[in-house]
């Protein structure tokens, strides 16, 4: 509760922290629209291929143009200004950046610059989530080392839910279980980048289709994203994954506490201490009413008696039986929250969740048959979905993380719902995302902590 109070000392002290932004899409540009004005921060570079869309962006964030025309980092600086730039590595290596925030959304370029960025002594906000579920334990692990914070970033699910986490344990509950809410059918899993417009149209109703990155979005609807921040958030708490993944039970989002808990008690959960998403959509395709389809929510049980009447006099959203009571958070903001992350890197050196096991993978899995020779196009794509999967399990079978299947040629016939192994693809083993996926296989497999 001191972030502001801290940075408004940075800022008087004539000495903001220092940032650099990789990444101009939609997450960076709600992180735009908000630093700058936020007290005791500098944005000093905004790095993206495509030059021209982050100028767009920081306009479209308000941003005075004069405000993003530094010349070089050293002039963005020394006048408080930002420059726009396509080289990250220039922002990674500069001496005076603080902070780097990670927002390409593509895993093997986050894996390089969150390896560059802890080389170089930088502290990583790791929004690309996507690289976090392929290799995260293994680059939190290399940024306690160097003495760096590594991060995931506020304003994203699994933050807040590891944030929800936190806040039970450490009030002396038990986690049975956490999550969040979205929009899913069992049939969406097969949803495709053409296909996936019936969605968006009903829900979204988008005027400009140009406007939007259908593949992207795709991720959301066909279960993929889901795995992935389910799987961000077991690294992050020491929570498990379900064997068989995520069911995405229907639920209001009053009404956890009596779906999210063991089968054995009435629930919809194999065992307490799990991840799980519900669903704003019933099996017969209504709309779940007051759903939790933005939001995050996490389930808890006591031992005491007492507490449990307190449960239900404080309204805590209590099951029937009041044993379980649950707490929820109906909106995340994305990107407008992300300085929670930033300030909390630089001032406090704590992250706003890391990973410190390896208990969840996300494993690309058919979403029909696929013919041997066939080019894989990863998350959101044509061919594959991401499926949450216990870690042990994934080691074991030498199950193909959904990060890094993409731009990969099957060697073998794959049905329809079959999990993809390493042995089915022809890959480069030399790529640095597969060497630092293949050194966290090896560190994982015992012992599996994060040490």
């Amino acid at each position: 509760m001191n972030l502001h109070r801290m940075l408004l000392e940075r800022k008087a002290a004539g000495k903001p922290i220092t940032i650099g932004l990789i990444g101009a899409g939609k997450f960076g540009l709600m992180f735009l629209s908000q630093v700058r004005q936020t007290d005791g921060m500098h944005l000093v570079g905004v790095a993206d291929l495509n030059t021209a869309r982050a100028r767009s962006q920081l306009k479209l964030g308000c941003w005075p143009e004069e405000q993003y025309a530094a010349t070089s980092i050293d002039d963005a600086l020394k006048h408080g200004r930002t420059i726009v730039t396509d080289n990250a590595d220039a922002l990674i290596t500069h001496p005076a950046i603080e902070v780097i925030v990670e927002a390409t959304g593509d895993p093997g370029a986050g894996i390089r610059f969150a390896m560059k960025a802890i080389e170089n002594g930088k502290h990583i906000v790791m929004v690309n989530v996507e690289a976090d579920a392929v290799a995260g334990p293994i680059l939190a692990r290399k940024a306690r080392q160097a003495g760096v914070v590594y991060s995931l970033a506020w304003g994203d699910q699994p933050a807040l839910i590891a944030d929800h986490v936190d806040w039970a344990r450490a009030a002396g509950f038990r986690v049975v279980a956490a999550g969040k809410g979205t929009r899913y059918h069992p049939t969406y899993h097969q949803s495709t980048p053409d296909t996936v417009w019936d969605i968006l149209d009903k829900y979204m109703k988008i005027k400009d289709r140009n406007s939007i990155n259908p593949k992207m979005f795709n991720s959301f609807v066909d279960g993929t994203k889901s795995g992935i921040e389910m799987t961000a958030v077991c690294n992050a708490t020491g929570l498990h994954a379900q064997s068989e993944g995520l069911s995405f039970p229907p639920a209001t989002r009053f009404e956890h506490a009596e779906i999210c808990k063991p089968r054995s008690d009435g629930g919809t959960l194999e065992k307490s201490g799990v991840t799980e998403v519900t669903s704003s959509v019933y099996r017969d395709g209504t709309d779940v009413p007051q759903s939790l389809v933005m939001g995050t929510y996490v389930v808890f049980e006591t031992d005491s008696a007492y507490s449990e009447e307190c449960f239900r006099e404080y309204s805590m959203l209590p099951d029937k039986t009041g044993k379980y009571a649950s707490l929820y958070r109906p909106i995340h903001m994305i990107g407008l929250e992300l300085g929670i992350s930033v300030a909390s890197a630089a001032l406090r050196k704590e992250p706003t969740g890391a990973p410190i096991v390896f208990n969840s993978d996300v494993v690309a899995t058919a979403k029909r048959t696929l013919k041997a020779g066939e080019m894989l196009d990863g998350e959101g794509g044509f061919c594959v979905w991401g499926k949450q999967t216990p870690a042990e399990a994934s080691l074991k079978q030498g199950y193909l993380p959904l990060g890094l299947a993409h731009h990969v040629k099957l060697k073998t016939e794959i049905e329809e719902g079959q999990r993809l192994k390493w042995e089915d693809v022809e890959y480069d083993p030399d790529s640095l995302a597969v060497r630092v996926r293949r050194e966290m296989e090896a560190a994982f497999r015992q012992p599996n902590v994060a040490s």
